[in-house]
This record gives C-alpha cells, structure tokens and sequence, in this order.
C-alpha cells in the first residue's frame, strides 16, 4: 500500500482516485480546486485525507498523481504557490494525467529532475465511461525506472498503460489519439446522416458494416444514440477543442500538415455556437441535421 495524492477531482479524477483507493487499497490525500468536492469524495470513498493546497496534499506522498485542466492549471499545482513540488520527497513520482502540451511536459520533467523527483506525462483515453469502469487507456512519457515503478500503481484505473517514449512522449501520442478519434466521429456522422437521407434501415446497416473494415468503437458504441440525437456522454465538445487546439499548435511547430483535424475542428466550434458546448464529441452529426433542414 502506498500513500498516494490526487490532485483533481473532476469527471475522470474523480473515479480515477476512486479506483487507486478501493482496487489497490491505497492510502489517499484528495485535493480540489472546490473543496466540498473533496470532502463528497471521502464520505463516497470510506476514508482518505482532504489537503488545502496541493504541497499539503503531496507531503510524504509516494505517487502524485492530477487530472486538471490545462498548462496554466498545471503549472499551478506542480510549480506555483503551494505547488506539489515543494513538498514532495526525494525520489517521489508525480503522475499527470491532464491532457496538456508536449512543452509543459518538458518543462515540469526538468523541473522535476532538478529536485530530484519524477515526472511522468501519462494522459488518458476513454472518457468518462472508462474512468468510471477503470478501463483507460494510459499513454505516458518519461524516465523507464520511474515509469515501472508506477505501472502496477496506474494499472488500478486502467487497461492499457504504456510507456512510448520520453517526457513529452506521452502528450505526444495523445494528440495522435484526438486526431484520429477526430477524422473517424466526422466519417461516422457522415456514413448515418447519408444513410438516414437515404432511406436505410440503419440498425441493418450498421450491424452489417460493423463486421467489416469500417468497424470501429465509436460505431459500435455512439451510432445509435448519434441517430438518435443523444449527446451525453461524458467528453464535452469544449474539452475536444482544448485538445485540438494542442494539436494543432504543435503542428504549426513540428511542420505537420492536418487538414482534417483543423476542419472538424471548426465544425465543433460550430457545435458550440449551436449551445452544445457539453454536448458530448458524437454530436458532430446534430451539425449535418441542421444544415439539411
């Protein structure tokens, strides 16, 4: 058992914390921007510790782990005022799983190695539904030795985690990630909304399809409440546009061409002005209605 912080509670940080505490049975110090947050999620979770800051939270902690918002949120918990950073033991690991940028990864690993701790950039994917289940998928970036020491300890809320390279790595793939799931939820919304215009018994269609080379997640698990115009579940449509913004600021740096993923990403922006902010990402296909009524 070790003594673990966690810092954001949020729609994934929440059941994430949930899982280390109740599957690995580990010791857990909570803390959250909203502090009632925390103390629901101790009464929820039969025990654990809610800190002030984050540096209270981390002092003698093992593993460190957050799930915040974005860079400026990052860099607060880590390196700001009351960050974990100054109170984390020598040889501590901290554990991002807040989907941020390549950059910031860096520049928090280095920081990190120069207090002698470490620092792993491990994002996730599989939305609120795999936090929930403990099913993630776990892309993490950093030292080798750090990262085999945090394995068995991330694999509580996983199933699949994977070092693929060093610090940014993790980021890195990430984007790869957003831009696939990008490119495919646009062709779904397409292949329904062509197929429902033209008259198809779409349960048909897709239970045919599905067997064959367009099958994918999103279609087995999205086509019927994508048809039926449900978009509640769980990655919000303001969140997709966060991380596509990362994308495409390191492509404008790493020379990348994405035209795709800049298109679909206007079409979320899209989305939003039509009030579906927390929509959630298969809501690309109430875009396409719209414009064929």
């Amino acid at each position: 058992m070790a003594n673990i912080a966690f810092l954001g509670l949020g729609v994934m940080g929440y059941p994430m914390a949930g899982h280390l505490a109740k599957r690995g049975g580990h010791h857990l110090t909570v803390y959250n921007r909203t502090t009632a947050k925390a103390d629901g999620w101790v009464a929820a979770n039969g025990g654990g510790r809610v800190a002030a800051t984050p540096a209270e939270a981390a002092n003698d902690a093992d593993f460190v782990f957050c799930c915040v918002g974005n860079d400026d949120d990052l860099r607060q918990v880590t390196i700001g005022q009351n960050g974990a950073f100054s109170t984390m033991k020598h040889g501590a690991i901290f554990i991002d799983n807040t989907t941020a940028s390549a950059d910031v990864a860096r520049e928090l690993a280095a920081a990190a190695e120069a207090q002698g701790l470490h620092f792993l950039d491990a994002p996730v994917s599989g939305g609120q539904a795999g936090a929930e289940n403990g099913q993630l998928t776990v892309m993490v970036g950093g030292d080798e030795a750090a990262f085999a020491r945090a394995q068995p300890v991330i694999a509580h809320f996983a199933k699949m985690v994977n070092r693929v390279g060093p610090s940014g790595a993790g980021q890195l793939t990430k984007m790869v990630n957003q831009i696939a799931i990008a490119g495919l939820v646009q062709g779904l919304a397409e292949a329904i909304h062509f197929g429902k215009s033209a008259g198809l018994d779409m349960a048909a269609v897709m239970d045919t399809i599905s067997k064959g080379a367009a099958q994918s997640w999103q279609m087995e698990n999205r086509w019927k409440s994508m048809e039926a115009g449900k978009f509640d579940f769980g990655f919000a449509v303001d969140w997709m546009r966060k991380d596509l913004g990362i994308v495409l600021d390191e492509a404008r740096r790493n020379g990348a061409s994405l035209p795709l993923t800049a298109t679909v990403d206007q079409f979320y922006a899209d989305v939003q002005k039509m009030g579906g902010k927390r929509w959630d990402t298969s809501s690309l296909i109430a875009r396409l209605k719209t414009q064929n009524s």
